[in-house]
């Protein structure tokens, strides 16, 4: 399965819940520190050091046993960082000169830290990567990283309760995506139709699959100016609204671990919609003979179908001492092989499109069809001054979902809180 993708932003997002660089801000030191220096032939020598989140972490050490073997001069050390913890980590060890040789940076980092990344060398050959995650690597046109893994969010959808409901296939329009919400409710007995974000942290990023596929943008084409208060964008957070409004999702639905995965395969909120990992966390509560009561869809259209991109660079701190090694150990963990074997350990979607012909993926129906949604992602802009502005759009959301703030009045505050915070650069 060869897969070609057509990518609306430059910048794909990885965790949203990063913190806004203070006290390091962004220079003129990214443009001026782009002197990609060839690597040399040879296996890789000497230690190297690498921090890396969450799962990532946990699975990386045995992967690089592989690496070890066929470089037997190099030895690699993996510090593993929580996500919540991480941005400050990557802040305080860059501002005292101790960054680690490797990093596994959130891709919406990228703006922040590219001041303090070696960019890369000519021998990382992104040419086979999804055009979207290469360009989060991007920063003042000057490439500080390559992509380690993609994401993107699909609807997961109970068939069993869906064919109850009247649904065979799973509906491909606004309309009718509403529609089978309703039926869910009066003809499967679910409780709710769909489980959507009422608010709190990174609300608004979570719902922005609605905005993009009704036409809306975040930013004009240069990503000189917001552009919340367009019809658009209205439109679409009046069409997310009325879900709430009509009983279709709840608002006060638990956030915590595990609760969306326990609502939808109880079935009372049989629609959700999440990233690939979901369907590991299904089959621990579901057990894996659940996975054959759901599926997973594109998102519902209005006028595309797009959804939100995500994923984790590879960066290399130009303050490295052993530079040709690190490169050597990126190059090595984005191959088209190596990242078959990573998508086996962790699940993570590889961000090199040819690594989609292995039976793994291309086999797996579920999968496949993470693979067709990723032909069609967007995703925030690569501006330092997203985080706070983000910030804001989670509390206009939730006036608009809680309070019934109107959504033409919620976008025209948040244009105007935007407008004020700027780029930030």
């Amino acid at each position: 399965m060869m897969i070609q993708v057509n990518v609306r932003k430059a910048a794909a997002v990885g965790v949203a819940a990063a913190l806004l660089l203070t006290g390091c801000g962004r220079d003129g030191d990214a443009s001026e520190s782009g002197q990609a220096a060839g690597l040399s032939d040879g296996p890789a020598k000497g230690t190297l050091t690498v921090w890396a989140q969450a799962a990532e972490a946990e699975a990386l050490p045995e992967l690089l046993k592989e690496f070890e073997a066929a470089n037997p001069d190099v030895e690699v050390e993996v510090t593993a960082l929580p996500w919540d913890a991480a941005h400050n980590k990557y802040q305080t060890a860059i501002a005292g000169g101790s960054a680690p040789d490797i990093a596994h940076m959130g891709t919406t980092w990228m703006g922040d830290f590219a001041y303090a990344f070696d960019a890369a060398p000519k021998e990382i050959d992104t040419d086979a990567f999804f055009p979207g995650s290469v360009q989060s690597t991007e920063v003042d046109g000057e490439k500080y990283g390559v992509p380690w893994y993609v994401d993107t969010r699909m609807v997961y959808y109970r068939t069993d309760l869906a064919e109850k409901a009247g649904y065979k296939e799973f509906p491909e329009t606004w309309e009718d995506f509403k529609a089978l919400a309703k039926a869910l409710q009066d003809k499967a007995g679910a409780e709710y139709g769909v489980g959507l974000p009422a608010g709190g942290a990174d609300a608004f990023q979570s719902m922005l699959l609605f905005p993009w596929s009704n036409g809306a943008e975040l930013m004009n084409e240069d990503n000189t100016e917001w552009t919340f208060d367009t019809p658009e964008m209205v439109e679409a957070l009046e069409y997310y609204q009325s879900f709430f409004d009509e009983g279709l999702a709840d608002e006060n639905a638990a956030t915590d671990a595990g609760a969306a995965e326990a609502a939808f395969v109880n079935g009372s909120t049989p629609m959700l919609f999440a990233g690939p990992s979901m369907i590991g966390q299904l089959e621990a509560v579901g057990g894996k003979e659940f996975a054959e009561k759901y599926a997973v869809a594109t998102v519902p259209a209005k006028k595309s179908s797009t959804s939100f991109s995500g994923g984790g660079n590879l960066v290399v701190f130009k303050d490295t001492d052993n530079r040709d090694a690190a490169w050597k150990l990126v190059q090595w963990l984005t191959e088209q092989e190596t990242q078959v074997k990573w998508n086996r350990a962790t699940g993570d979607l590889p961000s090199a499109a040819e690594a989609w012909d292995a039976p793994e993926l291309a086999d797996d129906p579920k999968l496949a069809e993470f693979g067709t949604q990723l032909k069609d992602t967007n995703s925030p802009p690569a501006v330092a001054s997203w985080t706070k502005v983000s910030a804001a759009a989670d509390t206009e959301l939730e006036q608009i979902v809680k309070a019934g703030k109107d959504p033409a009045e919620a976008m025209k505050a948040l244009q105007a809180t935007a407008d004020s915070l700027g780029t930030g650069d």
